[in-house]
Parts: C-alpha cells; sequence; structure tokens
C-alpha cells in the first residue's frame, strides 16, 4: 500500500492551494487518513484527518475554518482544501493512512500512522 502526495507549491498569503493524496495497493483496510506536516526547524505535526467510510473529521486547532480534507468515494484521491494561507503554513505536507480509525487527540500520535507519503512542500510568501 502506498500514498502519493501532489499539489504543493509556493503562494502568497491569503491565496489558496489544494493538495491531493492518491493510493495504491490494498486499500480496503484503510480506515483513516489525514495530512501531517513539518516546518522547518520544528517538528511535525498533525493537520487533519479523516475517517472511512463512517466519515466525521478531525483538525489542529491551527488550521481549522481555513483547511478542509476531503474525499468523495474510496476510489477518488483525499484531497486537503487550504484557504487563507498563512506564512506559518509553509512546511512540507505528508499525506498518512492508517488502518484504524482516530478520534481526537489520537489522530495526532504520529507512530499510530501506518503508511506515510514522501511528502510536498508548501511555501506561502508575506
Amino acid at each position: 500500500f502506498q500514498v502519493v502526495e501532489s499539489g504543493g507549491g509556493l503562494v502568497q498569503a491569503g491565496k489558496s492551494l489544494k493538495l491531493s493524496c492518491t493510493t495504491s495497493g490494498y486499500t480496503s483496510g484503510i480506515h483513516a487518513m489525514g495530512w501531517f506536516r513539518q516546518a522547518p526547524g520544528k517538528e511535525r505535526e498533525f493537520v487533519a484527518a479523516l475517517n472511512w467510510p463512517q466519515i466525521s473529521t478531525n483538525y489542529n486547532d491551527a488550521v481549522k475554518g481555513r483547511f478542509t480534507i476531503s474525499r468523495d468515494n474510496a476510489e477518488n484521491p483525499l484531497t486537503l482544501q487550504m484557504d487563507n494561507l498563512e506564512p506559518s503554513d509553509t512546511a512540507i505536507y505528508y499525506c498518512v493512512a492508517r488502518l484504524d480509525y482516530c478520534v481526537g487527540y489520537i489522530c495526532a500520535i504520529e507512530t499510530d500512522w501506518e503508511y506515510w507519503g514522501r511528502g510536498t512542500q508548501v511555501t506561502v510568501s508575506s
């Protein structure tokens, strides 16, 4: 099972960007997907997660109201719509997947996510 991110780039503050994550391999056992990010000189942090097929979402407070995680169906990519971007959103964004559902603070535990992409760079200029 693999996850591959796309859609990163350079944008100005206040603009939008959409990341996508495609999957391949044994996907029927996956029950949650999400995003982490790592800014320069900082620890990696949880961004957002989506449980599947019982759709529920979890967000880091820093992005709540600006970012939206979604997936139309199991065959479509996971997306992260990022609006009103801020320079502090600059980071490498990693798509993740796991076999179990996650709720609340559980989603933020890195070691509980079994599958990781290689990351895509997002840079927000001021």
